[in-house]
């Protein structure tokens, strides 16, 4: 028998990556027939995250190109009439299946995927199996999966190199308040409850101001339910991945500042300066008031940045550029969609 032609039809960037991997899977044992995988990577959602549109689209390029069975890939988190979010959704008689990438909980999502992909095609190619033709998500333990996967879709750590200018402003701040005898004193008479205090007003400044810089914030398009939960979600993400990465940058700063205040000061003379008794434990409180005080100057240095480079810390590619086509072609693509 000849192989089954299964198409995987990935949106671009993460899910053509993901998409690409699976080149070679085999079917599993005791299969009928072997499976020939292509990958074409295509917008499909652009401009919906209907899963019925979704699997339509697809339909239209099954039969115009004669594809056996076709497989949507995509990291947008995709609904039902009802507004449930899916995991898989499958139309039988016309060969075609949509799953979504973050509805997998983005842990292990190679190995997740595999085991989804695998499974849903084994499905489709053999009508005698029983297989659920939609799976919805639990409403609660399901959004929280939901959540996690379009966090680390968005890949936080990517605020790193995004945010160059905040960085430098305040890698400039900490080292000149690192050796400021002002400073030391300050950071000498804060208690550490206080200093919990500045360390997260800092990073919700930086968090707030790059949601308004970089104009994040998602609206509804309508004030219908599904259209707020839209919203809600969006948002969600949108702010987890900025606080995740504002932690991260955090924590770089304040270990960049540790090793310069460990290398240009010695706490015995700094102390003689100063007329109190200071120790190397006073230079770790220093170094946490200054990383604090640092975030506040390289919140206003990111302004500096392009709105790109923003976007592209806080978003994946994929869903850049859907909001980039959105805007430019009001949901219009080269094939009419």
């Amino acid at each position: 028998m000849e192989p089954i032609h299964v198409v995987l039809v990935a949106d671009p960037e993460k899910p053509t990556d993901v998409a690409r991997r699976f080149r070679d899977l085999d079917p599993p044992d005791g299969a009928r027939q072997e499976w020939d995988i292509e990958v074409v990577s295509e917008p499909f959602t652009v401009g919906c995250e209907d899963v019925d549109t979704a699997l339509s689209r697809l339909t239209d390029r099954a039969r115009e190109h004669r594809w056996d069975l076709v497989v949507g890939l995509t990291e947008l988190p995709l609904r039902d009439g009802d507004g449930r979010y899916l995991l898989i959704d499958v139309d039988p008689p016309h060969g075609t299946a949509v799953l979504s990438l973050p509805a997998l909980g983005g842990l292990r999502m190679h190995h997740r995927s595999m085991l989804a992909l695998r499974e849903l095609v084994s499905g489709m190619a053999d009508p005698a199996r029983e297989t659920d033709h939609r799976v919805r998500l639990p409403r609660r333990r399901g959004h929280w999966r939901l959540l996690t996967g379009m966090v680390l879709a968005n890949r936080p750590w990517l605020l790193v190199p995004g945010l160059k200018s905040a960085l430098v402003a305040a890698l400039t701040t900490g080292a000149i308040a690192t050796v400021n005898s002002t400073i030391w004193l300050l950071a000498g008479s804060l208690s550490w409850w206080r200093l919990v205090i500045a360390t997260i007003a800092s990073i919700t400044l930086i968090v707030g101001w790059l949601v308004i810089d970089g104009e994040l914030w998602d609206r509804p398009e309508n004030d219908s339910p599904a259209a707020r939960q839209r919203s809600l979600l969006y948002n969600t993400s949108t702010l987890v991945t900025l606080l995740a990465g504002a932690l991260i940058c955090y924590v770089a700063l304040y270990v960049l500042n540790l090793i310069w205040a460990l290398f240009v000061l010695d706490p015995a003379v700094m102390g003689g300066y100063l007329q109190m008794s200071l120790g190397y434990g006073d230079v770790f409180l220093l170094t946490w008031f200054v990383a604090s005080a640092a975030t506040v100057g390289g919140a206003l240095g990111s302004g500096l940045e392009s709105d790109a480079a923003i976007r592209a810390a806080a978003y994946s590619k994929r869903e850049e550029d859907r909001r980039t086509r959105l805007a430019q072609d009001g949901q219009v693509t080269d094939r009419g969609w």
